[in-house]
């Protein structure tokens, strides 16, 4: 028997834990194919909502908001380009240099949830921002992606021009804050178990089989 499942993945696409996440909990979900059927929704998260278009240089936001030293900065960026690789993901470490603002990616992975193509977006967007160097928040950027996966570019263009989304993104948002949602990734389950942070492969499939069984 399939046990059915739901899950709500709540991330921001400058979030370089998020796609380490994804990717782990997508492999996870892969082993347990046979025996859990998964619904899966991407939940919008602005880490920084107050970044002004041109975004902020990378260490200079991370000194700021963190007080990271110099050194703790390349400790924690060759700890990410490793997890990354060990899901499949390459981080280009010499090319992600900037942080910026998201509330527009949220609106159009908004728009591309309801194409059915919310999933494939995300990914592009992830390789586009920390593989590319892109900003995720420039409409050139986003309409290029969207046409990658297969989305309607004039329509993507007049998501990105217009407030289309805009209430919906703030709504999901203040939903998970009062939540609790505090941090990303936060992967939840049957709005129920709370995994939070870019766990490895095997604490996901743990945690599946364990919510399937109950």
């Amino acid at each position: 028997m399939t046990n059915r499942m739901k899950i709500d993945f709540v991330s921001d696409v400058s979030c370089p834990w998020c796609i380490i996440g994804l990717r782990a909990l997508e492999q996870a979900l892969d082993k347990v194919k046979a025996e859990i059927d998964v619904e899966m929704h991407f939940q919008p998260f602005e880490l920084n909502p107050q970044m002004g278009p041109d975004g902020q240089e990378l260490f200079e936001h991370l000194a700021g908001k963190y007080g990271t030293t110099r050194e703790q900065s390349e400790q924690n960026k060759e700890m990410i380009r490793a997890r990354g690789a060990d899901v499949g993901f390459t981080f280009r470490m010499d090319r992600w240099t900037r942080i910026y603002n998201t509330f527009d990616t949220h609106r159009l992975l908004h728009w591309a949830g309801l194409e059915g193509l919310q999933s494939e977006l995300k990914h592009a967007l992830f390789d586009l921002h920390f593989t590319e160097g892109e900003n995720p928040g420039d409409h050139g950027v986003l309409i290029r992606a969207a046409a990658s996966v297969g989305l309607d570019s004039e329509r993507a263009a007049e998501v990105l021009t217009t407030n289309a989304f805009a209430d919906d993104v703030r709504q999901a948002q203040e939903f998970y804050r009062n939540q609790g949602i505090q941090a990303v990734p936060s992967v939840i389950i049957n709005d129920q178990h709370l995994i939070q942070g870019g766990q490895p492969v095997e604490v996901f499939e743990r945690a599946l089989r364990q919510i399937a069984a109950e």
